[in-house]
């Protein structure tokens, strides 16, 4: 069975979760009390030591599943269908709809405002993915709480099984903290809580951005003593898996403090370098049911077509990707949503678009049109065929229905981290080296050129632009592209354009309040004590 961590939805749904389910409790104030179902609570959970990575394991598929019951029914959080609040989908949608790689057919809610970047803090999607950090955040701080030196003692954990919830209790600083990540990446200035807070009705205080980042900062550093050895057990938060999300938080601290870190952004990315990872030969094979075996995953977010079912996640990436001409038997599913495909602008950056060269450009052109001249209609734009719920051998999927993939998410993977370490080394990183980086830039390449140094660069190429472009080029859907935007300039004004932006089918200039997303507005009118992002209402 891949899943180590996860646990069966009917196991999941047995535990007192509820003690934390109220999402106003960390985001603004609890309406009501929550009691626990039957006689178990939290005092008669945390005593027994069995309990302990059965409620782990929630925190970890909070990232990957919507509810308790799945794929629907019993939902996290309230107030949305179930499927648009999943973290993964939500997370997908602000990094890449709001981009010049996804544009989306449906016209659901006010989707289609984030592409057009024409989003007020009303928006119900920007508004999920608010919710599901904080939701996220209340389930770490309810498992850190319960797992202190003094708690475990009460409990009367010790031995082996203390050493062992003291790294459970890393794992939930880690989750937690890459909650922030995004929350401090999106939102910038938001309500601040730990398990410090006692759970009930308060109204927590924002802390801002640059707080934020060194609070996430402190976090990181202070678990890896606890935290495991790489790899230690797929899918779950390891030593670098932390020094990955930091070099990520360093590599963007210009944007979130003013200051920029690139010295640390390359100290970290070489500690996972140097951590034991290898880049998969076949690129393709990163995106397919059986990626869970590859050595260059550093921290996926788990995808199992039996126990993991929901309409968010990888079930969306999949099928919406998947219309027009494209046969939904070659992708392991049952049938495309006909959603998602990309713009012109994106296309641009591959000089071969059939991927006879590069194999990253995974375009389906037969019977798409390149241009977007109707927003609403699939055929127009370029689709994406990275995703698959198929293995390496063409076996589909262990979901029968072809409904649920197995196909995990990769959160952080290698070929990232190389491309960190280089930009960080252009944007002035002491203790990086050009040539290294140089090298690290072509392993990518000779990799995506099918192990021919056709595509090869030399130094003098290896330039800013070229960086954006490549990771563009190498991490397409993969929930990077808004953050990479930003940290370059590109994402608001008018100094690239692309195809519907700003609502206008040539594109146009927007705002650049848009590069922070706003606190929704339902949260604004729950907590007095919130202040707006600047341009938002």
């Amino acid at each position: 069975m891949k899943y180590n961590i996860n646990m069966k939805l009917k196991t999941l749904n047995k535990l007192p979760f509820i003690i934390v389910m109220c999402v106003a409790v960390i985001a603004t104030s609890c309406k009501k009390n929550l009691t626990p179902e039957g006689q178990l609570t939290t005092a008669s959970v945390y005593k027994d030591f069995n309990n302990y990575k059965p409620v782990l394991a929630k925190l970890y598929t909070a990232f990957a599943l919507s509810g308790q019951q799945g794929p629907a029914g019993n939902p996290d959080v309230a107030g949305i269908d179930e499927g648009f609040s999943n973290y993964l989908r939500e997370l997908f949608n602000m990094q890449e709809l709001t981009t010049d790689e996804a544009q989306i057919v449906w016209n659901d809610g006010t989707v289609h405002n984030l592409h057009d970047m024409t989003w007020n803090s009303q928006n119900e999607f920007i508004r999920a993915m608010y919710d599901r950090i904080f939701y996220e955040i209340a389930l770490d701080n309810e498992f850190i709480r319960q797992t202190t030196d003094a708690q475990l003692s009460k409990n009367g954990i010790t031995g082996n099984n203390l050493v062992l919830a003291k790294q459970y209790r890393a794992e939930a600083r880690f989750l937690r903290a890459l909650a922030y990540y995004h929350a401090i990446d999106l939102y910038g200035s938001v309500p601040f809580v730990t398990e410090n807070d006692e759970v009930g009705v308060f109204f927590p205080k924002q802390k801002s951005r640059a707080e934020l980042f060194a609070y996430v900062e402190s976090e990181l550093k202070a678990i890896d003593g606890d935290l495991g050895n790489p790899r230690f057990e797929y899918g779950r938060a390891d030593k670098a898996a932390a020094w990955t999300l930091l070099a990520k938080l360093y590599l963007n601290a210009q944007v979130y403090t003013g200051t920029g870190h690139y010295t640390e952004a390359v100290t970290y990315a070489s500690k996972v370098i140097a951590a034991g990872y290898t880049l998969e030969p076949n690129f393709k094979n990163l995106f397919l049911a059986d990626n869970n075996t590859s050595n260059e995953i550093i921290f996926p977010i788990e995808s199992d077509g039996t126990h993991t079912q929901g309409y968010g996640g990888m079930t969306y990436l999949i099928h919406a990707s998947v219309g027009g001409k494209m046969d939904p038997a070659a992708f392991g599913i049952n049938g495309g949503w006909a959603g998602l495909r990309t713009t012109p602008q994106y296309v641009s950056l591959f000089s071969d678009v059939t991927g006879n060269t590069d194999k990253r450009a995974l375009f389906f052109t037969d019977g798409q049109n390149l241009d977007i001249n109707d927003e609403y209609t699939f055929t127009d734009g370029y689709a994406i065929q990275k995703f698959r719920n198929v293995t390496s051998a063409g076996v589909k999927g262990s979901d029968a229905t072809g409904n649920f993939p197995d196909t995990d998410f990769p959160m952080f993977r290698l070929a990232d981290v190389y491309l960190i370490y280089a930009e960080a080394v252009l944007r002035g990183g002491a203790g990086g080296d050009p040539a290294t980086a140089l090298s690290y830039v072509n392993k990518v390449r000779t990799r995506a050129y099918a192990g021919s140094t056709a595509g090869n660069i030399t130094q003098g190429e290896l330039t800013l632009p070229f960086m954006l472009n490549e990771r563009g080029r190498e991490l397409l859907f993969e929930m990077q592209r808004r953050t990479d935007l930003i940290r370059f300039g590109k994402f608001t004004g008018d100094s690239y354009l692309w195809q519907w932006k700003g609502g206008v089918k040539g594109g146009t200039s927007v705002s650049s309040n848009l590069n922070i997303m706003p606190i929704p507005s339902t949260d604004i009118i729950n907590n007095p004590t919130l202040v707006q992002n600047p341009g938002y209402k």
